[in-house]
């Protein structure tokens, strides 16, 4: 008679994608760069406010994202200690989002989903990026038509950090490194996407960087680009600057704390199998002829 035993002395591997995975995370992305890019693809006679598309992106997104969940832990055999692992998590990076309050780009909430998505993978790292966000809103009285483009941009934030290199051979400050460049780089993306959101209230404005409907794209672009270059690379810069002095210092003891939990939550935890006769003493009984 054999029994399985878990090794809790192995790698905390981060939750794989299988098929199922990807194609919800495909179609979620693939809503999301819909949501924000339409408005270039738009005439001047069309509705462009944001406002307008907010509430069904929100309706679109919350049964995606629990397609994203159904799918991950069907594709990997994960148990509900992962997803009660995720409400954890997702309820420190909202306590977080407040302490800086957004001043200069100081939001220290960036650093710990950097970690989460390193150590959970894009899947849950998605998800967990998505309900923080959710999960702040309620919290600080944040929910406007921003908040779904927001769920969307920090959960691709901690996606890709679920989606990095060497989760198996990179550790101790080889690894903290990689994460703190990341860190700064996602975070100039997230503010740049979150510009694009809300660049296109601008639009009939006489200025040199606001948006004109039905102009030819490229054109827009440029506009685009110098309107992040004189709003938002100051907060950007202070985001990124926050998140990669978080990841430094406190970056190696997390990354520990975490996988050591990952691990007991069983997240892809090797099975290996014994005899459990042997185990408790007892005498085994020889085959017979």
């Amino acid at each position: 008679m054999k029994g399985p035993t878990q090794d809790p002395g192995g790698p905390a591997r981060p939750v794989r994608l299988g098929p199922r995975s990807v194609a919800a995370l495909v179609l979620i992305s693939l809503v999301g760069v819909v949501a924000f890019g339409w408005p270039l693809l738009a005439d001047s006679a069309a509705g462009l406010a944001h406002s307008k598309d907010a509430p069904w992106l929100f309706a679109a997104l919350l049964p995606l994202l629990v397609a994203v969940v159904v799918a991950t832990i069907s594709d990997s055999g994960l148990d509900a200690k992962a997803v009660a692992m995720l409400g954890v998590l997702a309820a420190v990076g909202a306590a977080l989002r407040p302490l800086g309050a957004g001043t200069a780009g100081l939001e220290p909430m960036f650093f710990l989903m950097v970690l989460s998505g390193r150590v959970l993978g894009p899947g849950f790292g998605f998800v967990l990026g998505s309900v923080t966000i959710f999960a702040s809103a309620l919290l600080t009285g944040g929910v406007g038509p921003w908040m779904p483009f927001q769920m969307l941009a920090m959960g691709w934030f901690t996606m890709g950090a679920g989606l990095l290199p060497g989760w198996e051979r990179l550790r101790g400050r080889t690894e903290v490194a990689m994460l703190a460049l990341y860190g700064a780089a996602a975070a100039f993306f997230y503010g740049t996407v979150m510009n694009l959101q809300g660049w296109t209230y601008l639009g009939g404005l006489s200025t040199g960087v606001s948006f004109v409907p039905g102009d030819p794209v490229h054109e827009n672009l440029v506009r685009f680009l110098a309107y992040c270059l004189a709003t938002s690379v100051g907060w950007d810069l202070g985001r990124a600057v926050l998140t990669v002095v978080l990841t430094l210092t406190a970056g190696p003891a997390l990354l520990k704390a975490l996988r050591r939990a990952t691990r007991r939550a069983a997240f892809e935890a090797p099975v290996a199998f014994e005899d459990t006769a042997r185990l408790s003493g007892k005498p085994t009984t020889p085959p017979r002829p």
